[in-house]
């Protein structure tokens, strides 16, 4: 594979839906050897997800991005021989990772305390909700209920008005960038000191780590913070605009009088811009709402792209806000090689976020794509465990591996 820093550490991957597989993705993009466990009796939700027109288990966009660079098992882990054979496997490995419902793995006989008996040194990861300890522990969560349970649903929406929440799985990604620096942490640990530990991310922790602001807020104040919509309590230029096309919008920021400043001389200096309740900072806040109709009749008469190419001239921060085909054909997505294709078996090719964190002496590559349902059972139970290949098809007759 080359120079990559995470080349030789071997991980079991049981995560499903997004917290655990985006985790164990960032290790497999600097070159660990990921190996996804899936099971026939439930699949991972993530390939039948929204974007899956065709209901195919192997054309799933999200599946496909957040699975890229690991190998794919596909057995029943409800028989004794199947648990054997993942038994085998995690003695040959250094990191088991899981985001099931707490219990899940205690009644498959795979957690901690079980799997230090079959490894001393192992690493194990779980991605609980809520935590697997507390009066919440046995909840059962989704993303969108965990935004809500931690309190980010209720800053959601506009000005004075209902709740609308963010309906997004935040809190999986964001715990899994949590998730995958713990896991290099406590390899970094093992190789120092020979041992290894369980590590829980719990992803409602990963929320209200993202949200000091609302907790300080009370903490000094008393005071709970509701919803804005886009405005910023410093900037009184803060909002998404208008622009010329069908539903194409941009954003601009502004926080101070130099800044607002170039921004009259930008759009010609119109008279309102002289009127005394924009005169400052402070009158330009007390006056949001007429100030935000005035810059949205400016830029209703231009494109997104026009409105950037103006202000960042003069040093304004306004960017367009890009939709997904902006994603693809925008010049500086693609100078930077963010999104890439990469020849997929099911459907051709695909189109993927690339490699984040660039490297300049090890950097991770996208070596191969999202496994196919059992792909690697030849390899990771021939090769790895080193079973022969009529023991292989006897576990495929007895419908143990698939």
């Amino acid at each position: 594979m080359g120079n990559l820093p995470l080349e030789g550490y071997r991980v079991i991957d049981f995560g499903w839906a997004a917290a655990a597989p985006r985790a164990t993705c960032l290790l497999a993009d600097m070159g660990a050897e990921v190996i996804k466990v899936e099971t026939h009796r439930r699949l991972d939700p993530v390939r039948f997800g929204p974007d899956n027109t065709e209901r195919d288990p192997e054309k799933d966009p999200l599946f496909h991005s957040i699975n890229r660079n690991k190998l794919g098992i596909l057995l029943d882990l409800t028989t004794p021989e199947g648990k054997s054979l993942i038994q085998d496997l995690i003695k040959k490995s250094d990191v088991v990772v899981e985001n099931f419902s707490p219990g899940v793995m205690k009644r498959l006989s795979l957690d901690y305390e079980q799997l230090k008996k079959l490894k001393s040194d192992i690493i194990m990861v779980s991605f609980p909700g809520v935590g697997s300890e507390g009066p919440l522990s046995m909840v059962v969560t989704y993303g969108p209920s965990l935004a809500a349970l931690a309190g980010l649903d209720g800053l959601i929406g506009y000005e004075g008005e209902r709740v609308l929440g963010m309906q997004q799985a935040y809190a999986d990604i964001n715990s899994a960038l949590f998730g995958a620096f713990a896991i290099q942490v406590a390899l970094f640990h093992r190789e120092r000191f020979h041992e290894g530990q369980y590590i829980e991310v719990a992803q409602i922790e990963s929320l209200l780590s993202t949200m000091p602001e609302p907790v300080m807020e009370f903490s000094f104040n008393g005071r709970n913070l509701k919803t804005i919509g886009n405005l910023d309590r410093k900037m009184a230029v803060h909002n998404n605009y208008p622009c010329k096309g069908e539903d194409k919008w941009v954003s601009i920021a502004i926080l101070t009088d130099e800044e607002w400043g170039n921004f009259c001389r930008a759009i010609g200096s119109p008279p309102w811009t002289l009127q005394n309740e924009f005169a400052d900072s402070y009158k330009r806040r007390q006056h949001r709402e007429k100030l935000d109709q005035h810059i949205g009749q400016w830029t209703k008469t231009k494109t997104p792209y026009e409105i950037m190419e103006l202000l960042q001239s003069v040093d304004v921060a306004a960017a367009p806000c890009a939709d997904t085909e902006d994603r693809f054909t925008d010049p500086h997505f693609q100078f930077r090689q963010n999104i890439v294709n990469i020849e997929h078996p099911a459907t051709g090719l695909d189109f993927i976020p690339n490699v984040v964190c660039k490297l300049s002496e090890t950097p991770g590559t996208i070596r191969r794509p999202a496994p196919m349902l059992g792909e690697h059972n030849e390899y990771v139970f021939g090769e790895i465990l080193g079973l022969p290949q009529d023991t292989i098809q006897s576990y495929i007759d007895k419908k143990i591996l698939y």
